[in-house]
């Protein structure tokens, strides 16, 4: 299937947002030494929140990073999974520099800073980068850099300035975001709003930013609210 054709019937296949909030807590890194893996750790400048040992067979170690909602967890007795097989472990920053300096300053080894750019026969993670940061500076999302643990572990610095319409929980949007939203909204239903009969320009609006909410580009969420007003308020834009 397309990607086109997984997002065709947004309105109609996507399930609503859940009801019942789910915040990633913790991700669990392997590791094969628990003490280097702390040290590493707390050399970030990483809270560490806990370090609990049952006997010699278990272990947890806790660290959350700067701001972050989701902690680490890494121990003795915790997975099978393989020491450094963690890989693309992305922390979000505001300013790739001054998070690369600090890091590096604490004496992480940090690579320069990158896109990528896919292109056809390099469309493999390392093969896919590109020295220097995103061309368009100001986007967000487009710009890294990337260190690992002792053990391997992979992790990213993503560049995240301004966040994506829709990207943001309803308890956690600023009035900034929303406002932007509304904008982009009442552009897009315009253009409907044009040619459609007379109808209530609430139900488009929410139609389209619930497509937006759940990743839905601005086109694919104006058809979505163009598909719900025909199948739900029976409001029919008639073929031009």
């Amino acid at each position: 299937m397309a990607s086109n054709d997984a997002s065709s019937d947004t309105s109609a296949q996507t399930p609503g947002t859940g009801t019942v909030d789910m915040g990633l807590e913790v991700v669990t890194v392997p590791v094969s030494d628990v003490d280097r893996a702390k040290r590493f750790y707390q050399s970030l400048g990483w809270r560490l929140d806990a370090d609990l040992a049952i006997g010699e067979e278990f272990r947890l170690v806790q660290f959350t990073p700067t701001r972050s909602q989701c902690s680490i967890h890494f121990g003795t007795g915790l997975t099978a999974s393989a020491p450094g097989s963690a890989d693309r472990l992305i922390l979000s920053v505001g300013d790739m520099d001054s998070a690369r300096e600090d890091l590096i300053g604490r004496g992480v080894e940090v690579s320069e800073v990158y896109h990528y750019a896919r292109r056809p026969g390099h469309t493999g993670e390392l093969e896919s980068r590109v020295p220097g940061p995103d061309p368009a500076r100001a986007r967000s999302y487009f710009t890294y850099a990337s260190f690992s643990d002792p053990d391997g572990n992979g992790w990213l610095l993503q560049e995240i300035t301004t966040r994506l319409p829709g990207r943001e929980w309803d308890a956690d949007t600023d009035v900034a975001s929303l406002a932007q939203l509304l904008h982009e909204t009442a552009e897009h239903h315009g253009a409907f709003e044009a040619v459609a009969p007379p109808h209530d320009w609430w139900d488009w609006y929410a139609a389209y930013m619930r497509a937006r909410g759940t990743g839905s580009t601005p086109d694919e969420a104006a058809a979505a609210a163009g598909r719900y007003m025909a199948q739900v308020k029976h409001i029919v834009v008639a073929p031009s």
